[in-house]
């Protein structure tokens, strides 16, 4: 496909999501919950032509030698396909925020409202996870939002697909047209023309590897609000309680080693190591995890491979995890703001003190006491389905649902008041 017939059709698709956008900004929420209902009934029919698709792309991907992590999460089972829908049903089941009065005050006659309504326009450029055609869909129609879509390469037939049950299905139910628009074309420069698009696209949010966040931020003329990497932390307090730790870390590491939420980093306390290293190296080796240890680490596990410096800077997205012995809880703290991506972190202690501490003085996006960070988490937090997780501290972080897809505007009511 030429370089300008790329530009016009791109063009054209977001086109038509703006115009979409206005007219699903002005649905009630019945309205709106019957487009979900719709998507999530067409979803539910399809599940075996879905998989059909699906299982093209991670051929493709197999053969291809593409990473088991990215595999994984390319990977759509029944059991995912019946979460996705499960996710679309738990939308509807939320408050609509639109409309919503945040602020409300009387002043020189006027009654002056903060007010909550739709972004507009909302782009995602994403990769592997093809989940992410219908969580982001989904979302932004519960707040009235157009969605464009576009997805990696490898993933392709399991967006098209996807994409055509819930747009079909949708529009049935009374979607405007456009409102969920795929970008099906695999040519990088789509990418290039969508994130110029600044007056039809409110917002663009970029899902996938740093080296393409990174080139969409150097890039794109959209606002953006972006998921960030994972290099998430447990730290083994010395007051924790052994059963729990080793449940914990193992499930924050092993449970799905390849997504962003999952711990790359162990801290243990010096009090507690020789009591706990040998027992939860064991379960890494156990679950086929590779363990690279600080020297007090090999010298209580000598079987760990040397941890470097780099390690602990590193999103392994891969049954891969390091341990590092520290001396005190400030030392756990300032290792995990120093090298974390302020993603997601867990305490394992039994002293609340501690944990409190712990929790105060982390500085991510979200921070767990006695609980695995795999539970960061769009459908665990209750909110349905997530666009993603914002590491930034600007207009939304953590997991993003419905009501970070909005925004506010002040409607006045006055009596023919003028500025003095």
């Amino acid at each position: 496909m030429e370089l300008e017939e790329i530009k016009q059709l791109v063009y054209k698709k977001v086109s038509l999501a703006k115009a979409a956008s206005m007219q699903l900004g002005l649905m009630d929420f019945k309205q709106k919950n019957a487009i979900l209902l719709a998507m999530a009934d067409g979803l539910e029919k399809n599940i075996k032509e879905i998989m059909f698709h699906n299982e093209i792309d991670v051929e493709t991907a197999k053969r291809a030698g593409l990473e088991s992590s990215l595999i994984d999460r390319l990977t759509l089972t029944e059991k995912r396909i019946k979460d996705m829908i499960e996710g679309v049903r738990n939308i509807v089941k939320q408050e609509d925020p639109i409309g919503e009065v945040i602020e409300s005050r009387d002043i020189d006659g006027m009654n002056i409202q903060k007010v909550r309504v739709p972004l507009g326009t909302v782009a995602m450029i994403y990769e592997s996870r093809p989940n992410v055609t219908v969580d982001a869909a989904a979302l932004c129609i519960k707040v009235g939002n157009a969605i464009v879509l576009r997805g990696g390469s490898e993933a392709i037939n399991s967006n098209k697909i996807l994409a055509k049950i819930i747009s079909e299905s949708a529009e049935k139910a009374g979607m405007p047209i456009g409102a969920i628009t795929l970008i099906d074309i695999v040519d990088r420069q789509a990418v290039n023309e969508l994130i110029k698009l600044d007056n039809l696209i409110d917002l663009l949010i970029p899902r996938g590897s740093g080296k393409m966040i990174s080139f969409i931020k150097d890039n794109s003329r959209i606002p953006i609000l972006s998921h960030g990497s994972g290099l998430c932390h447990t730290y083994i307090d010395k007051c924790a309680n052994t059963t729990m730790a080793l449940m914990v870390a193992i499930n924050a590491k092993c449970q799905r080693p390849g997504v962003c939420n999952a711990t790359e980093t162990v801290l243990v306390h010096r009090d507690i190591a020789n009591k706990i290293l040998p027992l939860l190296c064991k379960e890494y080796f156990d679950n086929s995890t590779e363990v690279r240890g600080c020297k007090l680490t090999k010298e209580i596990v000598p079987e760990v491979k040397a941890a470097t410096e780099e390690d602990w800077a590193t999103e392994y997205q891969d049954r891969i995890v390091s341990i590092k012995v520290v001396n005190s809880l400030d030392e756990a703290i300032n290792h995990i703001n120093r090298y974390g991506s302020k993603h997601s972190e867990s305490i394992i202690t039994d002293d609340k003190q501690r944990a409190e501490k712990f929790l105060k003085e982390v500085d991510s996006a979200a921070v767990f006491h006695n609980a695995s960070t795999r539970l960061h988490d769009g459908s665990v937090f209750g909110l349905g389905a997530e666009i993603g997780i914002s590491t930034g501290k600007l207009h939304a972080r953590g997991t993003m649902g419905a009501k970070e897809l909005t925004t506010t505007k002040f409607v006045v009511r006055g009596n023919g008041n003028i500025r003095k």
